[in-house]
């Protein structure tokens, strides 16, 4: 949704033009877009390759494949998914990745599919900018909840808080609505409505915290977010560095602020070596006031019938699940065997990544599907 509305900026008056193509939202009204032949299809790995399977959309005549973020599409389980929707594309294409990282899945994405590669570095990915002001505090775990409140009541500005899991960052936001500040929440278990609906709020000041888990930091694109919140130390470095890359962007400045308990301290020592920068350490206030979890049972109620007594358990961290980064499929019609229209070559690319000629490497592993597919034919309406 975020490259739709870029490129809408970038050529405004190039209506029905670009089509969104992602799991979440109507599927006929994505294959009648695509019906049209748009110059631009963005899409995620999943409806994309379910279209291609179904035989619901043509790729015959793609001149560039744009790869974005494929470090975290890696992550999320999708190389397979590429490598079956590379086997569709023309071998003669132009090809760019980009990526906040580079390792070895990297490495063979751009060897497999990009011919003659030029890689284009901007920016420092490695550690935090220089822009964001990073402090710790120490604290403990019944007492963070009340360290957030009183930053949120002391500190100016919107706050992103991270939690390490789904149902920790749905009990910070409620515990935030109780204590009469404006939050809502992002993660996997959350629809693309909701999801989208809570980062508008967040974007527009309807909400002056959302509350996400990891797999939403990258998904994230906010401006002018004052403060990233760690609730929980991250797991990795990287997930650190994407973390507080959510604030201090376009030259603005901003504060990430980890919580960290005392048996953590060498967990936080251990980032501040890996990404070799310096945190500002603070003690939390000890009379912070502690919040009740697992609060104990008063069994000594007279008249009360002990069997109907609320049963309270611990959840543990519920393992954290890739939010549906939209996975869809495309549609494009076909006139005479050709996919949705690529009129031009697609001008020039922006950030980091890798470049290819146009004449790119076949791609597609041996068993992969290739050549054109025909569009949707008689779907019975």
């Amino acid at each position: 949704m975020q490259v739709l509305e870029a490129y809408a900026k970038l050529v405004p008056n190039a209506k029905n033009d670009a089509v969104l193509v992602c799991g979440g939202l109507s599927e006929n009204n994505q294959l009648d877009q695509l019906d049209r032949g748009p110059r631009l299809v963005v899409a995620t790995p999943g409806r994309l390759e379910d279209f291609l399977r179904r035989r619901s959309v043509n790729l015959g005549s793609v001149e560039m494949l744009v790869l974005d973020e494929v470090d975290r599409m890696l992550d999320m389980g999708f190389l397979p998914a590429i490598r079956r929707i590379v086997g569709a594309l023309p071998k003669t294409r132009q090809t760019m990745c980009y990526s906040a990282t580079l390792d070895a899945n990297i490495r063979e994405i751009v060897r497999d599919y990009v011919k003659d590669p030029i890689r284009i570095e901007i920016g420092q990915t490695s550690k935090p900018s220089d822009r964001v002001e990073l402090r710790v505090y120490t604290v403990m775990q019944d007492q963070k909840l009340g360290l957030l409140d009183q930053m949120l009541r002391e500190e100016q500005g919107t706050f992103l808080v991270f939690s390490r899991t789904k149902h920790g960052a749905d009990r910070i936001s409620k515990k935030l609505d109780k204590l009469g500040h404006d939050a809502d929440v992002i993660h996997g278990d959350r629809s693309q409505s909701q999801r989208t609906a809570a980062l508008k709020g967040f974007q527009n000041g309807k909400h002056r915290v959302l509350v996400a888990t990891d797999v939403a930091a990258r998904g994230i694109d906010v401006q002018d977010i004052a403060h990233v919140i760690n609730y929980d130390l991250p797991n990795a470095s990287d997930d650190f560095v994407h973390r507080i890359g959510r604030t201090g962007r376009a030259g603005a400045k901003g504060v990430a602020t980890t919580f960290v308990m005392p048996q953590e301290k060498s967990d936080a020592r251990k980032l501040e070596r890996e990404l070799k920068i310096k945190f500002e350490w603070r003690e939390a206030d000890k009379n912070l006031e502690k919040e009740e979890r697992n609060k104990p049972l008063d069994t000594n109620t007279k008249g009360q019938d002990l069997m109907q007594l609320e049963t309270r358990t611990w959840r543990g961290n519920d393992p954290v699940t890739p939010m549906d980064a939209n996975p869809s499929p495309y549609k494009a019609k076909a006139a005479g065997g050709g996919g949705f229209r690529g009129r031009s070559n697609g001008g020039n690319g922006g950030g980091g990544g890798f470049s290819g000629g146009r004449s790119g490497r076949p791609g597609a592993p041996r068993g992969a599907s290739s050549g054109s597919r025909p569009t949707r034919g008689n779907r019975g309406r």
